[in-house]
């Protein structure tokens, strides 16, 4: 599908209720997508719910075999369940498919595609796409992100190590992590028995290096699901990073600390400009850290200013923050964009 015939097709958003499908709509909106009209679909039992697009009013629509029909572009932002189901529907209707549940990478079907990082880890080609079919992209999480973002910044100074801390917030489980954590706070501050079906665990004013058993997906589950999607992404470009998952108890907001160590004394100054290069943010000199409440509403990965290691004299710290739903949403859309401007077909 060329670059001009997306300009007269439809978006579909599917999941349009989840929070990633929100804020997708949202940075469409905001970024001011060349779309003539953005279809949002989720489950039947959703259908009719009153919503808005592009300032006008609209329902969410059931999500069937013709949804896909004249669309440009399919984003899958709800569940992977719903991306396995419908990704080859849409592909076949023409729509070019970008995936943001990891459902279709997985599957070893779609190209992970990092725009911001273009400059030093630029997209791979496709494979093994049915001829005259669009490519299907995936957008990966925030955790994948920010991982690799750090990894491609610090590659040219060969690191020894890099080891990273991810802290997720609640909404990385959707509305529901969410409002398990606002319930078990009013819980536990009135003294009373607190809800666990979505962590089988206490969230609430607790950090997590696991959730409960009966927890699906598990901690460590998403943890190795990041670490293999960075490994894969990343493919000898670039030094893998050790990757540690850390449940924390904010509702929004992906915060992260990362250590970092070379051969020879790096200038933090030096490391900082590679990260500016990427369009990561860093701190001025006297501007506090970034924060899970600073960085709400902001599109870029935030760090403060890089610390050396007061006992390891080739060893840094860098610590940062980002809109976690944003920063899906703005990756997800720039894929778009760019695929917008192809003139050529997208695979």
């Amino acid at each position: 599908m060329a670059g001009g015939a997306a300009k007269s097709s439809r978006v579909a958003i599917v999941g349009a209720s989840s929070l990633r499908g929100k804020e997708l709509k949202l940075v469409l909106e905001n970024r001011n997508f060349p779309a003539g009209e953005i279809v949002l679909l989720d489950e039947p039992i959703l259908a009719g719910t009153l919503t808005e697009a592009g300032g006008e009013p609209t329902f969410i629509r059931a999500l069937d075999e013709d949804s896909f029909e004249r669309a440009g572009f399919a984003f899958f932002a709800g569940s992977a369940q719903d991306a396995e189901r419908n990704w080859r529907p849409a592909q076949r209707s023409g729509a070019q498919v970008i995936d943001m549940t990891g459902a279709i990478a997985a599957s070893g079907n779609a190209v992970t595609w990092i725009p911001a990082l273009e400059s030093v880890l630029p997209r791979r080609a496709a494979t093994g796409i049915e001829p005259g079919k669009p490519a299907p992209y995936s957008s990966p999480p925030p955790g994948t992100i920010i991982t690799s973002a750090l990894a491609a910044g610090l590659q040219r100074f060969s690191p020894v190590r890099i080891v990273v801390m991810l802290f997720p917030p609640v909404s990385e489980r959707d509305q529901a992590g969410v409002d398990e954590l606002e319930s078990q706070t009013t819980n536990l501050l009135s003294f009373k028995p607190i809800e666990q079906t979505i962590f089988d665990a206490q969230v609430a004013f607790n950090l997590l290096a696991g959730y409960g058993e009966e927890c699906k997906p598990a901690l460590k589950d998403l943890r190795a699901a990041i670490a293999r999607d960075v490994a894969s992404y990343l493919a000898g470009r670039a030094s893998v990073p050790a990757i540690q998952l850390i449940q924390a108890p904010v509702f929004y907001g992906y915060a992260f600390a990362a250590y970092a160590e070379f051969g020879s004394a790096q200038k933090p100054e030096q490391l900082e400009g590679a990260f500016r290069n990427l369009g990561i943010k860093v701190a001025a000199r006297d501007d506090p850290a970034p924060n899970n409440v600073s960085v709400a509403g902001e599109s870029e990965i935030q760090i403060a200013r890089i610390e050396a290691d007061r006992s390891i004299a080739n060893g840094v710290w860098i610590w940062g923050a980002v809109d976690n739903l944003r920063l899906a949403a703005t990756n997800a859309v720039q894929i778009a964009e760019e695929l917008f401007e192809e003139p050529a077909a997208y695979n």
